[in-house]
């Protein structure tokens, strides 16, 4: 553990450890009721299980900030259910579980850069930049005057992921996809 921070320094994203285990802080909500002493209503999410908690702290309460540290990596190949990545400073490899990956990776191709959580020297997530270009690899094709407003089909992307896509959208067009909730965002390059 890394030290500790008081109760009055919290603020959304803020990692922060609790019975030995990283939470990132999702909420939080400081209250000064007419009786009785100040208190911190927060959500916390589990960094390891990804579960929620929502435990209320007294305003002064001291929790350990854990040993955490970024690392900018490379995504290099998938063997089995264990995904391969690259320091780009050293060259050193380390792997993530899918489990532990959760939907990032749907949005994981070859040599996209990334950002690795490590907690006390082990890797235990994948911050994803809010969007990947992705290129379509299956996908009924676009119908000239086909224009209905709202209108989606499916289209697979390269990574395996499929999502819903505008109607004039091709196999082999260039997709801008959100990471965050997995959606279409915009075509960039059209196939040709």
């Amino acid at each position: 553990m890394a030290g500790f921070v008081d109760t009055s320094e919290f603020r959304n994203g803020l990692k922060i450890e609790i019975d030995g285990e990283p939470f990132i802080i999702e909420y939080f909500q400081h209250v000064k009721p007419g009786k009785g002493s100040a208190f911190v209503r927060t959500k916390i999410r589990s960094l390891l299980s990804g579960r929620v908690l929502e435990p209320t702290l007294k305003s002064g309460d001291k929790v350990g900030v854990p040993d955490i540290e970024e690392k900018d990596m490379q995504f290099l190949y998938v063997q089995g259910e264990d995904f391969y990545f690259m320091d780009t400073r050293n060259y050193e490899q380390t792997f993530l579980g899918e489990k532990v990956l959760g939907e990032a990776k749907n949005f994981l191709k070859e040599n996209i850069t990334v950002s690795v959580v490590f907690w006390n020297g082990k890797a235990i997530a994948v911050n994803m930049p809010n969007s990947v270009d992705l290129k379509v690899t299956e996908c009924d094709p676009g119908v000239r005057g086909d224009t209905v407003s709202g209108a989606l089909k499916p289209a697979k992307l390269e990574t395996g992921y499929t999502v819903n896509v505008p109607l004039f959208i091709n196999e082999g067009d260039v997709l801008k996809i959100d990471t965050r909730d997995g959606k279409y965002l915009t075509r960039v390059a059209t196939a040709g």
